[in-house]
This record gives structure tokens, sequence and C-alpha cells, in this order.
């Protein structure tokens, strides 16, 4: 993937000959941009008028004490050191993390993934990650849905930050009951033990993104920064699109 500059040039060139159109809501694309789409869109999607938990980014209150977490949080033991949304599930973001989950999302979910970086960098500074990981399915899924949209995300953000991605570095070790309709317990259970690292998993000493669209309660990415931990990693930050 090229660099940002080089994309914007590209784009600048070719919209006299295929006008490009936004990837979310199909509105005429009049200026060059980083990613296809429109102005209304990028601000839709990253404009998150609420305080949330560094912890696990959850909506809070004002003036809310998070040093130990939030309400949601505080008493559940986690592998993760924070994690950053995007934005709430809902709006415009809902209907982009629904979109993302269908093979033709493909370029939307990248697209995310650059606007989101934005965030992440102003968020991290200088101690920004130095991998990042996409949040696995297991194969049987992969094949049924034909892609896998966090690594799609997961791809316009190290893309965007200049940070290797890294795709094999956890596997689902098997399938897992999807994740609506159940308890907060329920859906611990039903991801325990369902990842491990790989033999590939160069990440000992490092600080790990692990990528994901949406976060719930937090289960499923516990239990993959519970491998990636096992591997080696010094920290692991989560990035969600969107947090219900």
């Amino acid at each position: 993937m090229p660099p940002p500059f080089l994309r914007r040039a590209w784009f600048a060139a070719t919209d006299w000959v295929w006008p490009r159109v936004c990837l979310l809501c199909e509105a005429r694309m009049t200026e060059p941009a980083d990613v296809c789409l429109c102005p209304a869109c990028v601000t839709a999607l990253t404009t998150d008028p609420h305080q949330t938990c560094l912890r696990c980014s959850s909506t809070i209150g004002p003036h809310t004490d998070t040093s130990a977490g939030c309400s949601r949080c505080r008493d559940e033991v986690v592998r993760f050191d924070s994690a950053t949304r995007l934005g709430v599930y809902d709006g415009r973001l809902r209907e982009a993390v629904l979109r993302i989950k269908h093979v033709a999302g493909d370029a939307l979910a990248e697209a995310l993934g650059t606007v989101f970086a934005h965030k992440l960098r102003q968020r991290s500074g200088s101690d920004g990650p130095q991998l990042v990981v996409p949040v696995p399915l297991h194969w049987r899924r992969r094949l049924t849905r034909g892609y896998n949209q966090a690594e799609s995300v997961a791809r316009g953000i190290a893309t965007e930050l200049r940070v290797p991605l890294a795709t094999r570095t956890v596997r689902r070790v098997r399938p897992t009951p999807k994740q609506t309709a159940v308890t907060p317990a329920e859906r611990r259970r039903n991801v325990a033990g369902a990842f491990r690292p790989t033999t590939l998993a160069a990440v000992k000493g490092l600080r790990v993104l692990l990528v994901d669209d949406v976060l719930t309660t937090g289960a499923t990415a516990d239990a993959v920064a519970t491998a990636v931990r096992t591997a080696g990693a010094a920290q692991v930050h989560v990035a969600v699109l969107a947090h219900r």
C-alpha cells in the first residue's frame, strides 16, 4: 500500500476519468481525500460526543474517576491494557459496521481503519503500537463470509500508522457461537480457550494493537489478548470501531 501522499495524488488524477463516490452514502466525492468517504460521513463516523473509559471504552459520565476502570469493568480482570473506540454502535457507524460484515465491504472496512488511525495516533503519541493484530475468524466462518472484516480494518490502521500488520499471530482453534442474546458470563465461557498464539507469533516485548469491529463485554478481546500475552507481548491495547 503506497503512503498517504501518493494515494492522494493518485485519487486526484483518476477522479478525472473515474469519479469516486463515498463508500458509505454514495455521494459524489468532489475533493481529493485519503479514503473514499465523504467529509459528512467522516465527521459522522469520527465524532464521539461521549467521554469514555480508558480501560474498556464504555461511555462514562463527566468527572468519573476511571483510575481503576469504570462501573462496567472495574471488577473485571482483563489482559488488555486499554481500549479505544471510534464511536458508539449507533447511526452512521452502526450502518458502516453492518456493511463490512459482507465481502463487498472490504474497501469500506479498510477506509474505516484509515480514519480510525488518526484518532489512535492522537491518543497514543510516541508510545504507539509496534504491531497490529486483527481478531481472527475461525476458518469455517471465514470461508462462509469470504473475508475477515477485522483484518481489513486492521490493514487500514497499520498502513496509515506505518506499523507491521500480523495476521497469523493468533488463531481461533475452535468455532464459537454467536455472542448475541447471551449474558456477559456466557460470553466469557463461549470464548474461553478459543484462541491460541501460533508459532509465528513474534510479539515478544512489543506493544500490540488488537483490532476488532465491535466490543460489547470485552470477552473476545480479553480472550485474544490472553493469547497475545502468552506469546510474550509487553502491552496489548484494543481498538474497536464501535462499542455497544
